[in-house]
């Protein structure tokens, strides 16, 4: 058996972080999947116009905590939530609350491309259209706008009737943003969106999302500590469902709190 050798993850330097406002809020949130608790009295609060990294070894509770933002984990029959989470003041779990549009003003971007099997411009068209949030003309300068953010429309302005499908991976990654942004969401929320993508493809998505982080704040689920330490401004470790520290991302690579959050990043576990 080979000794497990330890990784170091440097710290990235970048800006001097903003002072910023907490948009999302986790209070003492508990997460069952019937009698399994997945996520155990987790409290934190993401800033606003800032990327947020969820990092953990596998299994502990990190796209659980993550759906939990947008409600995402209300369409699985088995799991039930304590606790309160707060999007500017209000509990999103609060029975008055639509989920809907919870999910409008919270949008996801998941870990494989998920493209639908329309045309790109259908693709980023659709949410929009069903909800009435635009049409014809204004419907079009909408799905460029978005794929403009994206990072996609001079790939596809000439093939905007092309299927979805017949794109990249890295490209179906970024439609899937575009779709998003689609919605004009305030947040976005992506789990793992480069797991499944080579790298120049991840670079583009990191790259791109220093850009959004300007117009949205971003919470991104990740198993690789690098691109953590690249791109976010603060990084919550989760471990067994517990939140075992949360802060500033170049203090938690290079000085942690804590020394089971040392143990991880070195890559002594996980």
């Amino acid at each position: 058996m080979k000794e497990r050798t330890e990784t170091t993850v440097e710290a990235v330097a970048r800006p001097p972080k903003k002072q910023t406002t907490s948009i999302l809020t986790a209070e003492d949130v508990v997460i069952r999947y019937g009698d399994n608790v997945a996520i155990n009295g987790v409290s934190l609060a993401v800033g606003q116009n800032q990327i947020t990294a969820i990092i953990g070894p596998s299994g502990c509770g990190k796209s659980t905590l993550l759906r939990a933002f947008n409600r995402m984990n209300d369409l699985v029959p088995s799991v039930t939530m304590d606790g309160k989470i707060l999007y500017k003041g209000t509990n999103l779990y609060d029975p008055a609350v639509d989920p809907v549009e919870v999910r409008r003003r919270i949008g996801m971007v998941f870990q494989k491309p998920n493209p639908f099997p329309k045309s790109i411009h259908e693709n980023v068209a659709w949410g929009p259209s069903i909800n009435g949030l635009a049409k014809g003309n204004d419907l079009n300068e909408l799905v460029e706008k978005s794929l403009v953010r994206a990072g996609l429309w001079n790939e596809v302005k000439d093939r905007l009737r092309d299927p979805g499908t017949a794109l990249s991976g890295g490209q179906q990654q970024r439609l899937c943003i575009a779709r998003t942004l689609a919605m004009n969401p305030e947040i976005i929320l992506m789990d793992e969106p480069c797991s499944a993508l080579d790298p120049v493809s991840t670079t583009r998505i990191e790259d791109l999302l220093f850009e959004l982080k300007d117009r949205y704040t971003i919470v991104i689920v990740t198993h690789n500590m690098q691109q953590a330490a690249r791109v976010s401004d603060e990084t919550a470790f989760l471990e067994s469902g517990k939140l075992i520290e949360f802060g500033d991302t170049d203090q938690l690579f290079t000085r942690p709190a804590n020394k089971r959050t040392e143990e991880y990043v070195t890559g002594r576990f996980g």
